[in-house]
């Protein structure tokens, strides 16, 4: 009887409890409404009977019907399931292996099969099998998230179930190439320019100049084709390129040797052409890559030419080239017009703010004093500023000096003293640096940041001061000196003369910057001199105030004690751990060594004299790059005379970060010239 009336035996349906309770609650319902149409009239309750029972019996059935239905679509759907995943597992596009704590192959499905081959792999350590597949899971085990990979001639995206020891990889081939092709054919726009054309084709005659053009031009021509770029010259020393990301690679691989392969085959020929380069790439935006081509190619020019500047808005720039030394211009031209631009820009202003590098050197000085002297004779105020701490025993005496000048010594101010001073309409000028981390009054600049004017010799960096109003930067200038004493020629007749302490001064500048005019000198070096011993320059009081103190000469011997060879021809020195140098004191400890037999290039590393840094001081006489050097070392300079500060290292990470750099910078060129042999 219990068996009678197991769940078993009834309906699908009604084996769920709550169902059978709700059937249950609607038949003892209509149970009671067909015995009361019994009370109220037979043949109702009879007809009401018949009709619940056909009710039941048809919805029992029908429930039943689709029930059974359900269940078996649901068995049916539930082995396709489970057939799809095994399916899918053993054909599916994803390479499947499964390994054991001792990195033996476990289990693969099919799809990774045809990567390792026809060989055997159950029960195989994966570096047997693959050395490659091992080393890749190894390095990528730790990563919970999924990595691009390159295994082979693919490219996949591999994850791995550490705890399962499992590995899953997708082959992303087709879509890395798609990804490959894309960043390949980002456009990168170039402008061309040839530095010296103007000045060297002065004394050709059209015949030679004809010849040269047609050279330049198919030099280029045979170039850009060889990478498929786009090359139309648009001015007789202007090209302009477009190119793809993907030549620009090449070419970069390559380190630009068209600049090298123009200057020698034109210095052959007794014309020596550099070109330059601006190179701008990574933006969609055409009229930007123009404009940032621009801004790459006055850089490289500001630079002193010779060079290539590729530079995106995001990355930091990259330099080519710069090898040689820039070249004087043989017009005086460009000084004239700025000196006329001077002028105008000095009238507008109501006074005039003039300062050097924070710690101000020889050169630095002078330029001030020039400009100072260039701003009375056009009716203007002109204050030199000046860091007076841990000045210089040169620059100090020189400013003793100047105390006995009534009319100038009022015009030296410290950084404080501008804040009374300064006023919306004053005019700020920058000699002897175009960075403003190294100016001397930072919160100067910042006031005065709109209203600011350069005049350099240093070739420009990257940090620059933003949309100056004038900018006068000549690398191929001995000093900051020459350049300002070359537009007192262009100044009102009529007004006071440069003084005798002021001529001084610039010329101590310009003996300091050349070596006693023995290094980076031109015809305009010597005229530049002559001039300034023409208006009352004292030799005797430069060869006064450029004495070396005594404590100096004793620190700058025992440094040269030091020195040791990191290649050929290439000398290092370096200061004691425990020990401060004056930079100047290692600037002449490099100086010094350039006048040694067999010595090329020398680097100086000392304390300076806060303590907190390191500082470098590079010189050569031409065949070594220092400022390339430097450059990746944080610092700047010329090709031959380079300097850096290091902070948060000691001398002996100092020197080991000075030889990787020197070895990164010079192995390209040793490799080349072991190419050429």
């Amino acid at each position: 009887m219990k068996k009678l009336f197991s769940q078993n035996l009834l309906p699908v349906f009604l084996q769920n409890n709550r169902l059978r309770l709700v059937s249950a609650s609607l038949i003892i319902l209509a149970s009671v409404g067909i015995i009361l149409a019994f009370f109220i009239n037979f043949i109702l309750g009879l007809f009401l009977f018949v009709l619940f029972v056909a009710l039941v019996g048809t919805t029992f059935y029908a429930i039943d019907t689709v029930t059974k239905k359900t269940n078996r679509y649901i068995s049916d759907l539930s082995y396709r399931i489970k057939r799809g995943e095994q399916e899918a597992l053993i054909q599916m596009p994803i390479g499947i292996l499964l390994y054991n704590e001792d990195a033996e192959i476990e289990w693969t499905n099919p799809y990774l099969q045809q990567y390792l081959g026809k060989q055997e792999v159950l029960g195989k350590k994966i570096a047997t099998i693959d050395p490659e597949l091992a080393t890749l899971i190894s390095e990528n085990e730790s990563f919970d998230e999924p990595r691009n990979v390159r295994w082979g001639d693919n490219q996949f995206e591999i994850i791995i179930q550490k705890s399962i020891h499992v590995v899953y990889l997708l082959d992303i081939t087709r879509y890395a190439k798609i990804e490959d092709r894309y960043n390949d054919e980002q456009l990168a726009i170039g402008q061309i320019f040839l530095d010296n054309y103007d000045e060297i084709t002065q004394t050709m005659t059209d015949k030679d100049i004809s010849n040269l053009n047609n050279y330049v031009t198919n030099e280029l021509s045979n170039w850009a084709r060889k990478y498929g770029m786009f090359l139309k010259r648009v001015d007789d020393d202007h090209f302009f390129v477009i190119l793809y990301a993907k030549a620009l690679q090449a070419i970069e691989a390559d380190n630009f040797k068209i600049l090298d392969r123009i200057r020698e085959r034109t210095s052959k020929q007794n014309y020596p052409l550099t070109l330059s380069l601006g190179i701008a790439y990574n933006d969609t935006d055409l009229a930007k890559l123009a404009t940032l081509s621009q801004s790459n190619l006055d850089l490289a020019l500001g630079r002193g030419g010779d060079q290539v500047v590729v530079k995106s808005e995001d990355d930091p720039a990259r330099f080519y080239g710069g090898k040689t030394n820039p070249m004087e211009k043989r017009t005086r031209v460009r000084a004239r017009m700025i000196s006329q631009a001077l002028q105008e820009v000095m009238g507008q202003a109501d006074q005039v703010f003039v300062m050097g590098h924070f710690k101000p050197d020889m050169d630095s000085l002078g330029a001030c004093l020039g400009i100072r002297r260039i701003a009375a004779m056009n009716g203007k105020k002109c204050y030199v500023v000046v860091n007076q701490d841990n000045l210089h025993s040169d620059v100090q005496r020189l400013l003793d000096e100047i105390k006995r000048y009534p009319e100038i010594e009022p015009f030296i101010v410290t950084p404080e003293q501008t804040t009374d001073l300064v006023s919306e309409h004053s005019l700020l000028i920058m000699v002897d640096h175009s960075k403003p981390s190294l100016t001397t009054s930072p919160a100067l600049y910042e006031k005065l940041h709109d209203r600011t004017l350069i005049i350099d010799h240093h070739r420009r960096g990257e940090e620059f001061p933003e949309n100056p109003m004038l900018v006068y930067i000549e690398p191929y200038a001995s000093s900051t000196c020459e350049l300002i004493t070359e537009m007192f020629e262009y100044q009102p007749k009529d007004t006071e003369a440069i003084s005798k302490i002021e001529a001084t001064a610039m010329l101590a500048g310009i003996t300091v910057d050349t070596k006693s005019f023995s290094l980076r000198t031109g015809t305009r070096t010597f005229d530049a001199a002559s001039y300034l011993r023409s208006v009352g320059a004292d030799a005797v009081m430069v060869q006064r105030i450029l004495k070396e103190n005594v404590n100096n000469y004793i620190q700058k011997n025992h440094l040269i004690e030091t020195i040791k060879y990191i290649k050929p021809n290439v000398a290092l020195c370096a200061g004691e751990e425990n020990k401060t140098y004056d930079p100047v004191v290692a600037a002449q400890a490099a100086d010094t060594l350039l006048s040694l037999s067999g010595i090329n290039a020398s680097y100086v590393i000392t304390k300076r004299p806060d303590g907190k840094e390191i500082g470098i001081s590079a010189r050569s006489l031409g065949e070594v790059n220092v400022q390339v050097i430097m450059e990746k070392m944080g610092g700047g300079g010329h090709l031959s005379n380079a300097a850096t500060q290091l902070t948060g290292v000691s001398i002996d990470e100092a020197k080991q970060q000075l030889i990787d750099v020197v070895n990164e910078v010079e192995k390209p060129a040793e490799d080349a010239a072991e190419k050429s042999k």
